[in-house]
């Protein structure tokens, strides 16, 4: 069975009830109303309407909207907002309450009763998602959600007021009959509403809410502390009130003005104390407290002192927070006395100032009790949230204050007091299972399924909200339940990506929509990569190798990035014809370094011009690491097999290999003859920079009025930067260096200089 306020069968509304409010309605009078008479009317309103009414809890309905108008006048609430509760009830037996309501009462008042009927409404599917079976702690985030939700759907703060007053009349309405409290019901109570009554700062409902739940969730520890202090909750306040009365006199007979105050701890917070600091009952010396307030702090040193001459202190439980505050700023003297019966007390003494901070600071009651167990260690649980509920809660005042104005306005004219929407940035809907959704305020549909999975999103095809069919740009709004369309296989469309459109509004659900087009896009050039190299390699009749063997064999860790090099132009179809031909077959060594050929013979300029000094040219070849190419400073190092092996003097390799075996280096020089002059030689260059559009275009186009070319490219991108590797072919370096201060000057580079 649903547990909640209003009666969901509740809709029997014949027209003889609704008959003679309608009437009401219209000799209403508009000119200035008093609060008293508007509590009277909104009473002498429902009254005919709840007489004999039962909600599904059990609870008379003429009864129940007589204990939540109690309870917000206990609270100091105005007469105009006790009204309100009455009419709340009423609507449920009216055909078109806001209407009839608003010719009554207004149209504040009409909007205050429809946000609370909708709030009730999600409260409900928020509490069935706990469920009574599970008898566990919701999630942190889970509950954090929810009370949040409670707030974001409720701008106006006095719908807050009134759920919290009908949830504590319920509970006592359970304890009062004796019947079983629904687990899930006392659940919600303890973990969402109780909380959400203490950052309001509404103690006097937060504390009876924890109890009664308690009472209904643990009613063996309930009982077991209620026994173990060995007196009722009315003795433990008139010892209280004694204490409070005794320290009073002293205090002025004293000449220190202060204001005292007191009250029992209740026992949810004995209990919770005991669990956080593993105490055993003995050992909660708080159980009675006394708070002193006074005017400065020399007074407060001197109330201490007065303290300790009335009553025994136990000096271990002694903190002076005001000569070392907390981390948090909260600042106040802590003592344990014993009074004439021996019973531990606590008293704290603070200036109002000191008292003001931890009500309302970062050391506020709430900000470091609810952080659970931990919260004793000294965590804070402050942030931009906690922020916005404290300046909501002092919103809450500011709203009553005008309404209570704009009833009672002379010209009749009742304006809505419409809050501030603190929490107007975010929204919060139901899963059709129940779960709630946290998203961005004017998120869609689309935003939604994004949030759930990527490929609901990406499938989702329509929605509806709370059983209706509606657009993919529709605007959510809290509360509703949101259900995807989807189809079996599909993307998304380039339409949502059209800011004018409004399909879209989440950060999350944009990179997602754009990353499957990216995908989609890298498929299509892997594609075109794959077949130009398919088709080089029947040209080359090397149709059996391995795409991977292939790959790898030029330095790819997979065949898809070569391709996708490929398709991109980023890698030059030549290389992979040099790597698939067969290498010139080597000579023996000794025969190497034994043969000689004549002077000016081309085929002794394997080096592009290189002669080795002091003999006849012997076999040359240009090092790959350094790639030496003229003026470059050189020296020679003769291998075993290849030859004499030219690096540039500067080069790593050939300083560590010649250290090694310094009779193999050998000086060598550019040749001057004119074949030399008109060698090519291939030089690798590094640039890196600011990943763009265009930028690849950009250094070839630079290269390219250099008179440069390319021979190969390749380039490797992480986060923002991009580090591109060319092999070039030049004729001097010296040119080559004039044309890398070109490409230095491109917009987003950032260096460009021989690798």
């Amino acid at each position: 069975m649903k547990t909640g306020v209003f009666n969901p069968g509740a809709a029997s509304q014949d027209d003889s009830r609704s008959a003679p409010i309608v009437a009401l309605a219209e000799i209403a009078p508009q000119g200035l109303v008093s609060t008293d008479q508007l509590l009277e009317r909104a009473r002498a309103f429902a009254e005919p309407l709840l007489t004999g009414q039962k909600f599904d809890t059990g609870e008379d309905a003429l009864s129940h909207a007589d204990g939540v108008s109690a309870i917000l006048e206990g609270i100091g609430a105005p007469p105009s907002l006790r009204a309100a509760a009455y009419l709340v009830y009423a609507s449920e037996y009216l055909t078109k309450p806001e209407d009839i309501i608003a010719r009554a009462f207004g149209p504040d008042a009409a909007a205050l009763v429809a946000h609370t009927r909708k709030l009730v409404q999600v409260q409900r599917n928020a509490r069935d998602v706990m469920g009574d079976e599970n008898d566990g702690p919701l999630p942190p985030e889970q509950v954090e959600r929810i009370r949040k939700m409670l707030l974001a759907f409720s701008r106006d703060l006095r719908v807050v007021l009134l759920r919290l007053a009908s949830r504590l009349q319920t509970l006592r309405h359970y304890a009062a009959s004796k019947l079983t409290c629904p687990r899930a019901l006392a659940r919600e109570s303890l973990q969402v509403f109780a909380p959400l009554a203490n950052r309001l700062g509404i103690w006097q409902i937060k504390w009876e809410l924890e109890d009664l739940s308690f009472r209904f969730l643990m009613p063996d520890a309930y009982r077991g502390i209620a026994k173990s202090l060995d007196e009722k909750r009315v003795e433990r306040e008139r010892h209280i009130d004694q204490a409070r009365e005794h320290l009073t006199v002293a205090l002025g007979h004293a000449g220190i003005h202060a204001q005292v105050q007191g009250r029992p701890k209740h026992l949810y917070s004995i209990w919770k104390k005991m669990q956080g600091k593993s105490l055993s009952i003995d050992k909660v010396f708080d159980i009675r407290a006394l708070r002193v307030i006074v005017d400065g702090i020399p007074a407060c040193y001197a109330a201490l002192s007065l303290v300790h001459e009335l009553w025994h202190a136990l000096p271990d439980e002694f903190s002076d927070y005001i000569a070392k505050p907390k981390s948090n700023g909260y600042q106040s003297l802590h003592t344990v006395v014993l009074d004439e019966l021996s019973r531990p007390v606590e008293i704290q003494i603070r200036t109002q100032a000191m008292h003001d901070h931890a009500e309302s600071g970062v050391a506020a009651h709430w900000a470091y009790k609810e952080a659970g167990t931990k919260g004793y260690a000294g965590v804070q649980a402050a942030g931009d949230f906690e922020t916005r509920v404290a300046e909501a809660r002092q919103t809450v005042l500011r709203q009553l204050l005008a309404w209570e104005r704009d009833l009672a306005a002379a010209d009749g004219e009742q304006a809505g007091a419409t809050g501030h929407g603190f929490f107007d940035d975010r929204i919060y809907v139901f899963t059709p299972g129940g779960e709630i959704i946290d998203l961005p305020a004017h998120a869609t549909p689309i935003d939604f399924a994004y949030t759930l999975h990527t490929n609901l999103g990406h499938r989702c095809r329509g929605a509806k909200v709370d059983g209706a069919m509606v657009t993919l740009n529709t605007e959510l709004k809290s509360g509703q339940t949101v259900e995807i369309v989807s189809i079996r296989d599909g993307g998304p469309s380039l339409d949502w990506l059209n800011a004018e459109s409004g399909y879209l509004v989440s950060h999350r659900a944009r990179t997602k929509v754009r990353a499957w087009f990216n995908a989609l896009a890298q498929q299509a050039t892997i594609a075109r990569g794959r077949d130009a190299v398919e088709r080089l390699l029947q040209r080359e009749g090397k149709t059996a190798m391995k795409l991977e063997d292939l790959a790898a064999g030029l330095g790819f860790r997979q065949a898809d990035a070569l391709f996708d090099v490929v398709g991109k132009d980023e890698y030059s179809l030549r290389t992979i014809e040099q790597h698939l031909r067969p290498a010139e077959p080597a000579l023996d060594p000794d025969q190497l370094l034994a043969s000689r050929f004549a002077r000016g013979d081309k085929s002794v300029r394997g080096g592009g011009g290189v002669l080795v000094v002091g003999m006849d040219s012997l076999l040359t070849q240009l090092a790959q690491c350094c790639k030496p190419a003229p003026p470059d400073p050189i020296g020679g190092y003769v291998t075993r097999g290849k030859g004499v092996a030219v690096h540039r003097v500067d080069c790593s390799n050939f300083r560590q290999i010649s250290g090694r075996h310094p009779e193999r280096s050998i000086a060598v020089a550019w040749g001057n003859q004119p074949a030399a002059a008109a060698a090519h030689y291939a030089v690798d260059v590094l640039v890196e920079a600011h990943d763009r559009a265009g930028l690849l275009r950009d250094v070839c186009d630079a290269l390219a009025q250099g008179k440069t070319h390319v021979l190969t490219m390749h380039s490797q991108a992480a986060r923002d930067r991009v580090t591109i590797t060319l092999t070039v072919q030049t004729a001097d370096t010296a040119k080559l260096g004039a044309v890398l201060s070109r490409v230095a000057q491109i917009n987003g580079v950032l260096k460009a200089r021989r690798k």
